[in-house]
Order: C-alpha cells, then structure tokens, then sequence
C-alpha cells in the first residue's frame, strides 16, 4: 500500500507540473509578443523604466485561460544593463540569478523557486522567462505562476490517498483475521480437547461443521480419539484383570501353602532321623517355602498398589528407630557374608511423619541388596534431615551399576546379572515395592552407581507425607564420582 501510495501521488504531482508548464509556455509566448509590441510602439524619448512599466500594464490587461486559477500570474521585465546594472519591473524584483543566466542566452527557462509577494509573504511559483526581440537590448520577459492551487490540490489527493489506504489496511486486517479465525478456532479446539483427553475425559470429540479441511481434520480426530479411547478401555480391562488375577491367585494359593507348611513342618520335626540325601531335601523344601511365602506377600503388596487401595498408616516416627528395626532384620544377613556395615547417624532423634513398617521394609531391601552386592566391601549407611525432608542413603562398594541401569533396578523381577547368586533370598519385586511405598508417602528413591565401584540408593521423605521434597538432605552421588 505505501509503494502504490507513493507510486500514485508521484505521477499525480508530476501531471500536475506538466500541466502548469504547458500553461506557462503558452503564456510566455503570448506575453512575449505583447511585450515586443508595446515596447516598440512607446517610442525611444520615454526613460526605460517608464517603457518597462507601460509594457507591464499592457500584460496585465490580456484575456484569461478557460482555467483563471491555472493561468493567473505575476508579470516581471528585466533588462540586464552593460554595466552590470539590472532594471526590473516592478522595481527591485529578484530573479533567480540560475534563470537570469538561462535566458540570457536566448533560452526559454522555467524554474521552481519561493517568491515574495508584495505584502512580504512567501509562496512557491513557477518562474518562467524568455528573451525578447526588441529595441531594448536584453530585455527579458518573466511570468511568475503561483503553484499554492497545485499544492493544495496535491496534498487533498494525498490526504485521499492516506484515507484509503488506512481503510484498506483495515479492511485486510479484518479478513485477514476472520481468514485466520476460521483456521485458529477449529486447531485451538483441537488442542484443547487433546488436552482434556490426555486428562482422562475420553468423551471429548470436536465439533464437525461443514465439509472443508477444517471439517476433516475435526473427523479425523474425532476418529484418533474413539481409537485411542477403545485402546485405553481394553488396556485398562486388561490391566484390571491382571491385577485382579494376581490379587485372587495370591489368595488362593494362601490355603495350600499353609497346609504345605504344615506338613513340611511335621516332617522338619523329625530331619534328625532322615537319611543325608532326604534331610537335604527336606532343609531344600523349607527354604523354598519360605522364599514362596514371601513372593506371595509381595505380590499381595504390588497388587494392592497398582489397585491404588494401599493406604498409609502414618505416626510420628523417630528415623532412627525405622533404620535400627531394619538392621535387626538384615544382621545376620551381614554376619554370614562377613559385611561390615558403617552408620553416620544423628545422635539426636530425627522426628517426622510416616508409616514405620513401609519405612522399615524399604531400608530392609535397601540394606539387603547392598550387602549382598558389596563383594565383602563395607557397607556406608548415612541419615541426615534438613527442615524440608529426611534422607536415608545406602552405598556400598562392589558389583555398582552399568549406565542406564539406575532405572531398570526398580522394575518388577530386573537383574543385572541373573546368573549371580542371592543370599538374601529375594523375590525381584522389593525394590519395586519399595519405591511405591517412598511414592505413597510422597517421597522418592533413587539410585546411581558405577560399575565396578559400587553404587548408591537414596531416600528422601517429606517431614509430612504428600510436602514437596525439591530440597533434599542429601546429594546422590554414585561410588567413586567426584563430589
């Protein structure tokens, strides 16, 4: 819009110069003639500015243009005198000195200069000028055309221009907008709904409207969305089933292991009477059951979290007595394998709010898992608090982790190396558990390890279950990376 706006008031003002010039050409010659006329008829006794002065009066009494305001102007003798002098009329009227030289080499010349108007004020003209045939030497004729009518004209059509364009702008701007609402509204509906289904509102379907791209993109979300829905459903479903088999299987087999126990009871009763080979087998049945009861416990527990029914049975708890109840459980474990095991705890009690048998369970996992991977090297148990959190960390320095395993240790049933021997008998689901039970209370459990070193588990509670743990006590640092 500005290139046409400039290209349209360019050729505009120029029509309107060329125009002034043609009227001012034909002026000029007219003026001349009657100037050559009246200046031979006044004969040689007038003074020459008497004679200058009736060939002016006699330009003034020439007959109009059609167009007065185009034709109208201001009448200027000159002689340029021998010794330098200039004789005007009027008197004392300048000429610009550029145009004075133009003509005086027998040129018609224009110029566009500011005059001055009798009155004093300024205006812009047209100033042309033309040599005469005349018994006054170097007499020159000049027309002074006003260009204010052309200036005025030009800067309504510029004001005309400016208007347009300003409501072409607006109109653009309107249906640009309405062009990019009908584009925008349908995408930000889309997205807004894709939001609301990745919320879990599975009903949510755009509105269909018409039969262009913005109506086939709403069908075909529409169509994603019952697709996805249905997937959702049936993994949902399956999940559902699975956990619930789980859930009923460890019921069910409640009932048979305790008659087995019973019965490898009664038959562990007498092992002192059994041949070798059949009291082996009866020390090889006891374990098994055992290790079975323990994994049916386990499943229990993950199946009551993944139904989300597990529930915390909180109280104000010192942390040293959860760790001091999970070492109990976990001594002996250490005592077989000739693990030293190394506390840097609090003298003072360290008082939060939690569920002491999930906190318990969590450290005896934690604590089990690094003895029986330190490879005989001790073992460095550390608790510290801060006013946000309580941080439990476990480290120990033997098999550690490969890159990208501080993940997979919490997934149900994981090892690093299945082939290696467990003493502590477990089930592959603790440190699953263990971290559902730091989830419930709002914590985490985390781990980072390097292989060959050693590895670290670390656990941060909140102070209270559900606080925001962004400040933990403690920094993870796996075995071996510098601090």
């Amino acid at each position: 819009m500005l290139l046409l706006g400039f290209a349209l008031a360019s050729m505009f003002s120029q029509r309107l110069v060329d125009a002034k010039i043609d009227i001012a050409s034909n002026e000029i010659d007219r003026a001349r003639s009657v100037v050559e006329q009246q200046v031979n008829a006044s004969g040689t006794n007038a003074s020459l500015q008497a004679r200058l002065n009736s060939a002016r009066a006699a330009l003034t009494q020439l007959p109009q243009q059609p167009s007065e305001a185009s034709s109208a102007f201001e009448s200027v003798l000159l002689v340029d005198q021998s010794n330098g002098g200039v004789v005007t009329s009027p008197e004392n009227y300048r000429i610009p000195d550029g145009l004075q030289h133009f003509v005086s080499e027998g040129q018609v010349s224009y110029q566009f200069a500011e005059t001055e108007r009798a009155d004093g004020s300024r205006y812009n003209a047209l100033i042309i000028g033309t040599p005469t045939d005349s018994d006054i030497p170097n007499l020159q004729v000049y027309l002074v055309m006003s260009m204010e009518s052309e200036e005025a004209t030009l800067a309504l059509m510029r004001g005309l221009l400016a208007l347009a364009a300003g409501v072409v702008v607006v109109l653009l701007v309107a249906v640009v907008w309405l062009a990019t609402q009908q584009v925008t509204t349908p995408v930000r509906a889309a997205s807004r709904i894709a939001q609301r289904l990745a919320a879990g509102h599975l009903r949510e379907r755009m509105a269909v409207n018409g039969e262009d791209e913005m109506a086939r993109l709403a069908l075909s979300f529409n169509d994603m969305a019952d697709k996805l829905s249905n997937q959702i459903h049936q993994l949902e479903e399956y999940g559902d089933l699975q956990r619930q088999f789980t859930s009923d299987v460890s019921h069910e087999l409640r009932t048979p292991l305790t008659t087995v126990r019973m019965a490898a009871d009664l038959i562990a009763a007498d092992a002192d009477d059994f041949e070798p080979h059949t009291k082996r087998a009866t020390e090889l049945m006891i374990r098994e059951l055992d290790r079975f009861e323990v994994l049916l416990g386990d499943l229990l527990e993950i199946s009551r979290h993944d139904a989300g029914v597990a529930d915390l049975s909180t109280a104000r708890i010192d942390a040293r007595q959860c760790l001091e109840s999970a070492w109990e459980q976990t001594q002996h474990l250490a005592q077989q394998l000739d693990v030293e095991v190394r506390y840097d705890v609090p003298e003072e009690p360290v008082w939060f709010v939690g569920d002491s048998r999930r906190i318990e369970r969590i450290l005896r996992n934690l604590i089990a898992n690094a003895i029986d991977h330190s490879e005989h090297n001790p073992v460095d148990i550390k608790l510290k608090a801060n006013e946000d959190t309580v941080a439990y960390t476990v480290t120990d320095h033997g098999v550690g982790l490969k890159p990208g395993q501080e993940a997979l240790v919490f997934n149900r049933f994981w090892r690093a190396d299945a082939s290696r021997k467990r003493h502590s008998g477990g089930t592959g689901l603790g440190l699953a558990i263990a971290q559902e039970d730091a989830v419930l209370h709002g914590g985490t459990l985390d781990a980072a390890g390097t292989f060959g070193v050693g590895s670290q588990f670390r656990l941060v509670l909140p102070r209270e279950p559900g606080d925001p743990v962004d400040n933990p006590a403690i920094a993870l640092h796996a075995p071996g990376e510098e601090r």
